[in-house]
């Protein structure tokens, strides 16, 4: 996993350059404050790059909210899912794949409805429209 300041989504694909494109999981997702209570439960600190997930988040939460259009700069994602955590997670820190699996803490999958650029420090916020 590289960190990026700025990456291009492609409608049906996901993230270009990404090894995983199309299907249900183009993007994944975690909310900075739900990594945060599960490092907090551990009592350590890890950097939410080992979550290994696409995009960290603030502001918003993402537990329950498959079906939903989140709004991340000009790009809408239509959230399919929770990513569950898997046994990789505990060999960035031992528990954190317990501490993730509550709470939809591990994150959300989503897929990439329209083209655009995303970049640190854009609005994220979930669309008013009906998911389709």
């Amino acid at each position: 996993m590289d960190s990026v300041t700025r990456a291009t989504l492609c409608a049906g694909r996901g993230i270009v350059g990404n090894a995983d494109q199309g299907g249900r999981r183009q993007v994944t997702i975690i909310a900075q404050q739900a990594w945060q209570g599960a490092v907090s439960d551990l009592g350590v600190q890890v950097e939410p790059g080992a979550r290994r997930a696409n995009l960290l988040v603030s502001g918003i939460s993402l537990q329950q909210t498959r079906g939903r259009t989140l709004l991340i700069g000009g790009c809408q994602l239509l959230i399919r899912g929770e990513t569950r955590p898997c046994e990789r997670m505990d060999e960035a820190q031992e528990g954190l794949c317990v501490a993730l699996g509550r709470e939809w803490r591990g994150g959300v999958f989503a897929e990439v409805l329209d083209d655009g650029e995303i970049e640190v420090g854009a609005s994220v916020q979930w669309s008013s429209k009906s998911a389709t």
